[in-house]
């Protein structure tokens, strides 16, 4: 056999081997499986923690015939809550009275004095952080009764516990 007849023949048998795998691969290509499934998974939703209401007012003593004092302050959305929290009021609320010591004998209670407003409507996002936000509108005053003696009340504290909803 010469020298080009068998370089023919080695290119015939590398075309056919080409060809042969480009058919084969061509096949592969456009073949495949069809299949159904089924699967399940989770996903949890988070929650949110009480924020702290905070009262930044300072109450000047207070005496009878006084003038009402508006309370106000801001929040602290510090704890897990990763964001802001959606704030709809503020109630404020006498929860007791505590008399001075040495206080005249008699009773000084959440009766003795006036809390107008309680109920405060914020409507607003409180941004995560301390000291953020604000409330304001409700008045705190000592009433003005003449009818008797008030001794009791001199340098009382007035304990108020708010409350977000």
């Amino acid at each position: 056999m010469n020298k080009n007849a068998s370089k023919l023949g080695r290119k015939k048998k590398i075309t056919l081997v080409t060809a042969a795998l480009l058919a084969v691969g061509a096949g592969a290509a456009i073949a495949y499986w069809t299949v159904g499934g089924a699967g399940t998974g989770t996903a949890v939703t988070g929650t949110s923690t009480d924020i702290v209401v905070n009262q930044t007012t300072v109450v000047t003593p207070m005496y009878p015939g006084d003038t009402a004092q508006t309370l106000s302050g801001t929040f602290d959305n510090l704890t897990n809550n990763g964001g802001p929290v959606y704030v709809g009021t503020v109630t404020a609320a006498i929860v007791s009275v505590d008399k001075a010591g040495g206080a005249a004998a008699g009773t000084c209670e959440a009766a003795d004095y006036t809390l107008t407003d309680a109920a405060m409507t914020v409507n607003e996002e409180v941004p995560a952080g301390s000291e953020v936000g604000s409330w304001t509108g409700a008045t705190i005053q000592f009433k003005n009764n003449l009818e008797e003696n008030q001794d009791a009340c001199k340098g009382a504290t007035v304990n108020l516990a708010y409350t977000v909803s």
